[in-house]
């Protein structure tokens, strides 16, 4: 295997003036000096104790109550972290205001740009969470949200959250019934919607999915409309609409919470069973996304941080916690395509955006437009761009420097839904190899592991983490004994977070994503990545998108199914799949090559930007498409019916 080239490597004033770099050269004041990255990683997954005790310190953080320990049992599931230690998620936003200095930039679809500076962040938090006070909210209860990306659901977040109110929120693409398999979990007590949102120049009414949520949350007290309640029927609930609640003279400042206490609860993707509820705690989201976003992302009060997301993806999560490190966050609303290709970039040099990311599904469809960033947009102020979502291939880390300039930090990021963080993360001190990530990330054991449960080296395992970490579940809402938390993470080597990834950790410390290992290709007893498959066919322009399924399962010889959506007036014919052949046995190898090459109307898609290969891949192994895929979780459900068909077909042998 050839070696992958360091192309990109920090300037000596770059690496030095970095928020890592000042954590370390902090950290020899304390007398715990260490040569370099690795080192300091080492000692972070080590000393748990330690390491998440400068956390606290370097940045600063307070309890009014003491805590005993850092950490007590390091098991997993099972670790106390700061046990006595009181905080608020939302007090520690708020240590950053500043006279007149943007908090919140936003841009609607339609080119409509509004900022909330810091001061009035903080009035309008502390209005909203009186206001929500004097309706009975009170700590511990459920607050949910079907919002869009604005600014008024991050308001409405961190109001409930300086309650102590435990938020939740799904974005209003998704179908009432989706929600309410969520919603109906937490049992919420107030809900916050929008009657409708812009997406590629349309108006998509809402109206009739509010309805069914007001009638399909029988909890439900109160209901806050961010744009009027129009010909809604409030039915059981209180209707109120959201100038109103900002309007009280009353302020309710952030209550100290213990470490422990409930935040979010966020949702695995539902595309198969019910969604898990998953549950974190101010402590352990505060602590992390510091590491995540103030030392690998190297963010700070002189930033301005955007995440092209939803609010039905994790990521707005961690784009919210950008506010953690003082940073001014830019929130771009609606399609990104829209009116044009160059919609995002513009938007970055409005903006002043210094550090921007977005689904790596973005970035390939950027590679294959011809988009010139530069052309379209003054970049100057941009140094770092971020991936995550799926693999991102070697060729999109070519187009980023070559369109945007050689100069930028690429910094592409794996985690999860599941601890809200990073696994593996960017660094601003070490080099970028293409293709890879660049560290493990501070204070995340990881290893790639071999079936039996041993560490490997540049070679391709199963992604796992040894240690705990203060953001993983404090578990999953009305699971009782936490079985079925247990059951996601540690079933496959007890004691051990299994995460579902394949992985390989280079010699060098950085690391690969081959896709997840629950789709994991086996062919003749090699292991191989989709990731593999989809950079070699996604790289010809004759394809827009693809999805590989291996059906190894059926009592029979390994059939691998390559589906392709094709660009515009493009046929699937000998010549073409002869050049795809030929790219896979060139490119990754023979045993990369399909079984099957068919055309397909559109690839499926969850809607946090995942290809759907396990619900395929199941279908085809003659489940229900009922039961292996939820049509309102989709990005694109339109598809699953062509997808029903094909199985059909094919397991009659047709």
């Amino acid at each position: 295997m050839a070696v992958i080239d360091c192309v990109w490597t920090p300037s000596p004033e770059f690496a030095a003036a970095s928020n890592m770099a000042q954590f370390m050269r902090w950290l020899a004041q304390q007398g715990k000096n260490f040569s370099d990255y690795d080192a300091l990683w080492q000692w972070s997954i080590t000393d748990l104790s330690g390491f998440w005790q400068a956390v606290w310190d370097y940045h600063g953080l307070t309890s009014p109550t003491p805590y005993t320990q850092v950490i007590g049992s390091p098991d997993m599931p099972g670790a106390k972290w700061f046990e006595g230690a009181s905080l608020n998620y939302a007090d520690q936003v708020m240590r950053h205001v500043r006279p007149d200095h943007p908090a919140i930039i936003h841009q609607a679809e339609d080119g409509t740009y509004t900022t909330l500076t810091w001061e009035a962040l903080q009035t309008q938090v502390a209005t909203l969470a009186a206001s929500l006070q004097a309706l009975g909210i009170t700590r511990g209860d459920r607050v949910v949200g079907y919002l869009p990306n604005n600014k008024e659901t991050i308001v409405a977040f961190l109001a409930c959250a300086s309650l102590g109110a435990v938020w939740s929120l799904c974005a209003p693409d998704m179908g009432a019934s989706t929600v309410l398999e969520r919603f109906r979990q937490i049992e919420p007590k107030a809900l916050f919607t929008a009657t409708g949102y812009a997406h590629a120049g349309k108006w998509r009414d809402r109206s009739a999915e509010v309805q069914a949520l007001l009638q399909g949350l029988p909890t439900l007290h109160h209901w806050i409309s961010l744009d009027g309640t129009g010909t809604i029927d409030p039915l059981q609930t209180t209707a109120h609409i959201w100038a109103d609640v900002l309007a009280g003279p009353a302020r309710q400042a952030p209550v100290p919470l213990p470490f422990d206490h409930p935040l979010w609860v966020v949702y695995s993707s539902g595309t198969t069973g019910s969604p898990k509820p998953i549950v974190h705690g101010h402590g352990g989201i505060v602590v992390e996304h510091l590491v995540l976003q103030g030392l690998h992302g190297n963010l700070g009060p002189e930033d301005t941080f955007s995440w092209f997301t939803s609010t039905g993806w994790i990521m707005w999560n961690a784009q919210v916690g950008g506010l953690l490190t003082g940073a001014t966050i830019a929130l771009a609303e609606g399609n990104p395509n829209h009116p044009d290709g160059g919609r995002l970039w513009r938007f970055i040099e409005q903006a002043g955006v210094t550090s921007f990311g977005a689904g790596a599904a973005w970035f390939i469809g950027m590679a294959k437009s011809d988009i010139n960033p530069t052309d379209i947009a003054d970049l100057s102020r941009l140094r770092a761009v971020g991936a995550t979502g799926s693999p991102l291939p070697p060729e999109a880390y070519a187009w980023i420097w070559d369109k945007i300039g050689p100069h930028i930090w690429l910094a592409p990021i794996a985690g999860g839904t599941d601890f809200a963080g990073a696994f593996l993360a960017g660094n601003p001190m070490l080099p970028v190899r293409i293709g890879e990530m660049q560290c493990r990330a501070l204070g995340a054991a990881v290893q790639a592991f071999t079936d039996a449960g041993t560490p490997i080296i540049d070679d391709v395992g199963e992604l796992v983490c040894t240690a705990p970490m203060p953001s993983m579940p404090l578990y999953f809402w009305g699971d009782t004994g936490d079985a079925r938390y247990k059951a996601s993470y540690f079933e496959t080597f007890p004691g051990v977070w299994r995460h579902g990834d394949w992985v390989k950790i280079s010699p060098e410390g950085g690391a690969i994503i081959y896709g997840r290992s629950d789709a994991t290709i086996n062919r003749h007893g090699i292991r191989m990545g989709t990731a593999d498959i989809y950079r070699v066919v996604e790289d010809r322009a004759e394809v827009a998108d693809s999805l590989v399924v291996d059906l190894e399962y059926l009592g029979k010889p390994s059939c691998m199914i390559l589906f392709l959506k094709l660009a515009e007036d493009v046929a699937l014919d000998d010549a073409l799949q002869a050049r795809i052949i030929g790219d896979l046995k060139q490119r990754a190898s023979p045993r990369h090559v399909p079984d099957i090459i068919c055309t397909a109307p559109d690839i499926p898609y969850t809607l946090t930007g995942k290809k759907m290969e396990v619900p395929i891949k199941k279908r085809l192994l003659g489940q229900p498409m009922a039961k292996v895929a939820t049509a309102d979780a989709m990005a694109n459900p339109a598809c699953l019916g062509w997808y029903d068909s094909y199985a059909q077909a094919y397991l009659a042998g047709g």
